[in-house]
C-alpha cells in the first residue's frame, strides 16, 4: 500500500503543468476531489459497504498518493507569490506541518473511535473529508493577491519576526502531538487532548493580526519623518553596468534562472541533487517504511517499535524546522549556502547505518533509538530543504514541475530499497523459520538486515558525495542571489 501511494507520486509532475494552466483554486479542490475518491473509496471498502478488488485499491492509493503532489505544489506556489523575500521560511514551515499530519489524524481517530479501536476506517474517512474541509475554509486567503503595499524592507522584518514566532509555535505542536503516543505521559481523555492540538492549529492565525495591530501602533506613534528621501547617485551607473550584463548574457540561461523541463535535465547539478535525494532522503523514508519489521527483527516489543516510530517523526520534524536555519545565519555564515547545509545533513545517514549493522546486542536498543533519531533528522532536513533549493537553482515559477520532477526518485527508490530488503529478509527467514499465529514467517536477528543496512550506507556515502559536489558547483549561484538581494 504504500509503495502504490508513492507510486501516485510519480505523477506528481503534473500538478506543475495543471497550475500553469488552471488558477490555484482550481487545483485545489482538484487535489482534494482525489483524495475524497481516494481515501473516501477505500473507507467504503474496508466498512464493508461495497467488495473492491485489490487492483483497485492501489489504484486508489495511488489516486490518494498523486492528491498529496498536488496540495504540496499548491502550498509552494502560494509561499513563493506571497513572501517572495522569505519563501524558504514559509517552505520550510509548510512542510514541517506535513510531517505532523499523520500524528494529527491518528489523534482524530482516538478521540472518535477510542484508543482501544483497532479499526481503521475512520483514520481514512478523516483523510478523504478533512483536506476538503479546509480547502473551503481557506478558498479567502487563496484568491487573496500579495500585498505590494508596504515597503519590501518593512515587509520583509516584519515577515521574517513572524515566521520566527511560528517556528517557535510549530515546535511546541510537535511535542504536543508526538510525546503522549511514546507514552511519556499519559492524557485522560483523547477527545480533549485532539481539541488542544486543534487549538495550536488555529492559534497562529492569530499572530499576523497581533502583527498587524504592532505595525498600527507602531506607526501611530512613530509618523514624523524629515520628508527628505535619500537618492543614490550612483544607482544609474549600476543600473547601466548591470543592463549591460543582462545583454550579454540573455542568450544562456544560468543557474538561478528559470529552467524548462529540457534545459533541467541537461543540467549536471539537476543529477547530482537527484542522486543525493535519493541515497538520502528516500532511503531515510524507507527506512521509517521498514521501522516496524527491523525492531521486530532486533527482538524489540511492539510498544518499542511504535516509540520508535515516534521518535523518527520527532527528529523528523525538528530536522524539517532546522531547514530554515540558512535563512537565519545567511549573513554570519556567508561561506556556508543552502546546498552547503544540505551536504552537511546528510552526514548522520551513514553514520546511523554503520551503527545499525555493526551495533553489539548488548546495547542495540539504545542504538536502534540513536540511528533512528539520526535519518529521522537527515531526512527531515531534506525534506524540507529540497523545494526550496530547487527553487534558488532552477527558478521560482517552475518550482512546481520542477519540484515533482525531482520527488520520482521517491517512488523509484520505495521500490528498489524495498525490494531489495525484503529479498535479504526472506532468504534470511527462509534459513531460520519461525512459525507465528498467521502464516506468515518472520526474521529474527540482526542478520536480517545486516546486508541491508550496510547496502545503504554505502548508498548514502554516495548521496553524500553528490551534495558536496552540488555544494562547490553552486557557490558562485547562492553569491549571485545574494548580491541580488542588498
Amino acid at each position: 500500500m504504500a509503495v502504490a501511494s508513492d507510486l501516485g507520486k510519480a505523477l506528481g509532475w503534473s500538478s506543475g503543468f495543471a497550475i500553469a494552466y488552471f488558477p490555484v483554486s482550481g487545483v485545489l479542490f482538484a487535489a482534494a476531489g482525489m483524495g475524497l475518491v481516494g481515501y473516501g473509496v477505500q473507507w467504503l471498502a474496508i466498512a464493508d459497504v461495497i467488495d473492491l478488488p485489490y487492483s483497485l485499491v492501489l489504484v486508489c492509493c495511488s489516486l490518494a498518493g498523486l492528491s498529496i503532489c498536488w496540495f504540496n505544489t499548491v502550498c509552494f506556489i502560494l509561499c513563493i507569490r506571497h513572501f517572495e523575500a522569505n519563501h524558504s521560511l514559509a517552505l520550510s514551515l509548510v512542510v514541517s506541518f506535513n510531517g505532523i499530519s499523520a500524528a494529527l489524524y491518528t489523534l482524530g481517530h482516538e478521540a472518535i473511535s477510542g484508543k482501544s479501536s483497532a479499526s481503521s476506517d475512520i483514520y481514512l474517512l478523516l483523510n478523504s473529508l478533512i483536506p476538503l474541509i479546509v480547502s473551503v475554509l481557506a478558498l479567502w486567503p487563496v484568491l487573496t493577491n500579495p500585498n505590494s503595499s508596504e515597503s519590501d524592507t518593512s515587509r520583509t522584518h516584519d515577515e521574517t519576526r513572524v515566521f520566527v514566532v511560528f517556528n517557535v509555535l510549530a515546535l511546541v505542536t510537535c511535542f504536543y502531538l508526538l510525546l503522549p503516543s511514546s507514552g511519556t505521559y499519559l492524557v485522560s481523555s483523547p477527545r480533549w487532548h485532539f481539541l488542544g492540538a486543534i487549538f495550536l492549529l488555529l492559534f497562529p492565525l492569530c499572530v499576523p493580526f497581533l502583527d498587524y495591530i504592532h505595525r498600527v501602533l507602531e506607526s501611530c506613534f512613530h509618523h514624523h519623518s524629515s520628508g527628505y528621501a535619500v537618492v543614490n547617485i550612483e544607482e544609474p551607473k549600476i543600473l547601466k553596468s548591470q543592463k549591460v550584463n543582462v545583454e550579454e548574457e540573455c542568450n544562456t540561461v544560468r543557474l538561478g534562472d528559470e529552467h524548462s523541463l529540457g534545459m533541467l535535465v541537461r543540467r549536471l547539478e539537476f543529477w547530482l541533487y537527484y542522486v543525493a535525494y535519493f541515497c538520502g532522503g528516500t532511503i531515510g523514508l524507507v527506512y521509517s517504511n521498514n521501522l516496524g519489521q527491523i525492531a521486530q527483527s532486533l527482538g524489540q516489543s511492539s510498544r518499542n517499535a511504535k516509540s520508535l516510530v515516534t521518535l523518527f517523526s520527532a527528529f523528523s520534524f525538528l530536522g524539517r524546522l532546522l531547514s530554515s536555519a540558512p535563512d537565519f545565519t545567511r549573513k554570519k555564515l556567508d561561506y556556508l549556502t543552502r546546498t552547503g547545509w544540505f551536504t552537511i545533513s546528510l552526514v548522520p545517514t551513514p553514520l546511523a547505518f554503520f551503527i545499525l549493522a555493526y551495533s553489539p546486542k548488548t546495547n542495540q536498543t539504545a542504538l536502534l533509538e540513536v540511528s533512528t533519531a539520526l535519518i529521522g533528522l537527515s531526512s527531515g532536513f531534506v525534506f524540507a530543504a529540497a523545494v526550496s533549493i530547487t527553487s534558488d537553482l532552477f527558478g521560482r515559477n517552475s518550482v512546481g514541475v520542477n519540484q515533482n520532477i525531482l520527488i520520482t526518485n521517491i517512488p523509484i527508490g520505495s521500490l528498489f530499497y524495498g525490494y531489495m530488503a525484503g529479498s535479504v529478509y526472506d532468504t534470511n527467514a527462509s534459513l531460520g523459520r519461525k512459525s507465528v499465529v498467521s502464516d506468515s514467517v518472520v526474521c529474527v536477528g540482526s542478520k536480517c538486515y545486516f546486508v541491508t543496512f550496510l547496502f545503504w550506507g554505502c548508498l548514502s556515502v554516495v548521496g553524500f558525495v553528490c551534495s558536496l559536489f552540488l555544494f562547490i558547483r553552486t557557490r558562485a549561484v547562492y553569491h549571485r542571489l545574494e548580491l541580488n538581494r542588498m
